[in-house]
């Protein structure tokens, strides 16, 4: 069989390529700082995929730190002010 063949998914609607995937993984490589910033572009795939992950882990503490410093921030302010407003903008 060749290795160019296309992936089904266990729905058989989607199907995939080797060369999709390899794609999907170079763009992927772009957005991860620990990678993008290597001299060496041999990284595995496997590599990538936990790099991605995480990135993802650490963004999503980054937004729940945020989202706590700002629901504090609207705790201390009045509720309706226009910068509660602009807080509870933000939240949406």
């Amino acid at each position: 069989m060749s290795s160019r063949r296309s992936r089904q998914s266990s729905a058989g609607v989607s199907r995939i390529s080797d060369d999709q995937i390899i794609e999907l993984i170079s763009k992927l490589r772009q957005f991860l700082p620990e990678i993008r910033d290597r001299r060496s572009n041999k990284v595995s795939a496997s590599k990538v995929l936990q790099e991605t992950c995480n990135y993802i882990r650490s963004l999503h503490r980054e937004v729940d730190d945020l989202s706590e410093r700002l629901s504090q921030l609207l705790a201390t302010i009045d509720a309706d002010s226009a910068e509660a407003a602009i807080i509870r903008s933000l939240f949406m």
